[in-house]
């Protein structure tokens, strides 16, 4: 008799990079005009349009519209996809970041700011900081105010 296999937090997030890195592939020869056109044009546009996404994601998450939620959560995926592609970053190395951050958290949440777990993460060894831990300050990104922005 055959145990069936119970998935698990990993197996889904192995199964959520394989599909991102599927589509990464895919945009070496982009398959169609509109996205040979995105993975031309320049970084910054591409990081817009992953902004403009997650917007999209986070609205329809407030207005309770599951079914745009869903639709903008593909688009979301999508362009991070094409974000990673331009920038050379391969879902392993996103994978290496989410496995450290659970062998020392127990889970691979985002990073704390403060306290005995972010003085731990900082021991265990990892990629130099990008620079969004530059660019983000307080309730801002750069020149966008953070807070309010939905309300």
């Amino acid at each position: 008799m055959t145990v069936p296999h119970k998935i698990t937090s990993t197996d889904r997030s192995a199964e959520l990079l394989g599909l991102i890195e599927h589509l990464i592939t895919q945009l070496d020869t982009p398959p169609t005009t509109r996205t040979a056109k995105l993975t031309a044009a320049p970084t910054a546009k591409k990081a817009r349009k992953l902004v403009e996404e997650a917007t999209e994601v986070a609205l329809d998450a407030v207005a309770g519209n599951r079914d745009g939620l869903i639709t903008e959560s593909a688009d979301l995926l999508s362009h991070l996809a094409v974000l990673w592609h331009d920038r050379g970053v391969s879902p392993q190395e996103i994978r290496a970041e989410m496995a450290r951050r659970a062998a020392v958290l127990g889970i691979p949440e985002k990073l704390p700011k403060k306290g005995p777990d972010r003085k731990r993460l900082a021991r265990t060894p990892r990629r130099a900081d990008g620079p969004s831990a530059i660019y983000r300050t307080g309730d801002r990104i750069g020149p966008v105010t953070l807070s309010g922005a939905l309300g």
